[in-house]
């Protein structure tokens, strides 16, 4: 935090990352009181991370190219796009679900915009050596923003309701935009012993490419099977069901019963990365990642279950924590493992796994919980990501 840089990415980051949980937290809690649908629950995660897994690498290939800040600054546009589009429907009570589902894909677009190209802006604000504590400072950001956000969105649903607070929320995203319009640092900043050549965007050729050319790097391979089947089963599925559990668990006020869940998840990551950020604990290993990935499954195994209200917040707070933990740890790993001139492709294609293939976690969580409950759907999930990462600790 002693980097001016960092603390005005940092700041920035923690108000864009607000407003685009402010924006779940309405829209979400608005569409279920429409529809009731938890297959519609399930597309929200489908469209919001399908664009992950479609063009995460094709994202840090052009911030290999190009100047990461205007990458981020189109994503950005993009979220204010859907935050005015939510306002226009909630304003007129006209919002069909096909209308929703359009909306939730161009969210889904902008991150897939933003979050490559901020990682990319990490390693040139703050270097290889304190990449680690930048990257779980940035993992403590969102996990803050997570925990702000249900807040700040019952404040103003209170305030303004669902459309005042949906259009107020595109405000939230500006800060980013006017820093990232003069900051100093991407490819003309960087030294020319360091700057890396720029290469041509090859869609599609460069996820090919990038996965050959790791195949090298045990560490990085680990790394994205861990990420990628933690993704692949459960991922945030269960944030888009969290109206559901709240219902079930039959706890005083459902609103705030679901802000309450959705808090004490956000609550367990900001408190990991207080506690590993200052104490120095758990340096990161390949090993310790997957412990920790294992010990995750089973809180949400647990929680699945619950049913007793504090019982599903406790395993919830656990939850957060150990996500923060290993997912921090793996991100670490592979950019410090990356080779400079492919570094975006490599986080893009770490991305791919650990955002994108939450794609299926909508699947998996959402369409199969239409049939089966999302307490099974949710319990076997997780422990099908247990398996995995009880599978990579027995590998050599």
């Amino acid at each position: 935090m002693r980097h001016s840089g960092f603390r005005a990415q940092f700041t920035t980051y923690v108000l864009a990352m607000m407003a685009d949980n402010i924006e779940h937290v309405i829209s979400y809690w608005v569409v279920f009181q429409k529809f009731h649908s938890p297959a519609l629950g399930g597309f929200a995660v489908v469209a919001h991370w399908l664009p992950f897994l479609l063009f995460s690498v094709a994202s840090g290939a052009l911030a290999d190219r190009f100047d990461s800040r205007r990458v981020i600054q189109c994503g950005m546009a993009l979220f204010i796009i859907a935050s005015l589009a939510w306002g226009y429907f909630f304003y007129t009570d006209s919002l069909q679900m096909w209308q929703a589902m359009a909306i939730l894909i161009i969210h889904g677009c902008a991150g897939v915009l933003w979050q490559t190209p901020n990682q990319m802006l990490l390693y040139d604000i703050v270097g290889p050596a304190e990449l680690e504590s930048a990257v779980r400072l940035n993992a403590m950001a969102r996990y803050l923003a997570v925990l702000a956000g249900p807040a700040v969105g019952a404040a103003v649903l209170l305030a303004l309701g669902a459309t005042g607070g949906i259009i107020l929320n595109t405000m939230f995203y500006l800060p980013l935009v006017i820093w990232l319009i003069a900051a100093p640092y991407g490819p003309k900043f960087r030294k020319a012993a360091v700057a890396a050549p720029r290469r041509a965007v090859r869609g599609l050729n460069d996820i090919i490419a990038t996965m050959r050319e790791i195949k090298g790097h045990s560490t990085i391979v680990s790394m994205v099977v861990l990420s990628g089947a933690a993704s692949f089963f459960v991922g945030n599925a269960y944030s888009s069901q969290m109206p559901n559990f709240a219902a079930d668990l039959q706890h005083g006020d459902p609103g705030l019963a679901y802000s309450m869940l959705l808090a004490a998840d956000a609550a367990g990551g900001l408190l990991a990365g207080l506690i590993l950020e200052g104490g120095g604990l758990l340096p990161p290993k390949p090993r310790t990642a997957m412990i920790l990935a294992l010990l995750w499954g089973g809180a949400l195994t647990v929680f699945s279950f619950a049913n007793a209200y504090w019982w599903a917040l406790g395993f919830l707070l656990a939850a957060g924590f150990l996500e923060l933990s290993f997912n921090a740890m793996a991100q670490s790993l592979v950019q410090l493992d990356a080779p400079p001139d492919k570094r975006g492709r490599v986080i893009g294609l770490f991305n791919m796994a650990s955002l994108g293939l939450r794609t299926f976690s909508g699947i998996s969580v959402g369409f199969i919980g239409s049939l089966i409950g999302i307490h099974w759907s949710l319990g076997l999930s997780a422990l099908a990501a247990m398996l995995v990462a009880a599978g990579l600790l027995v590998l050599p």
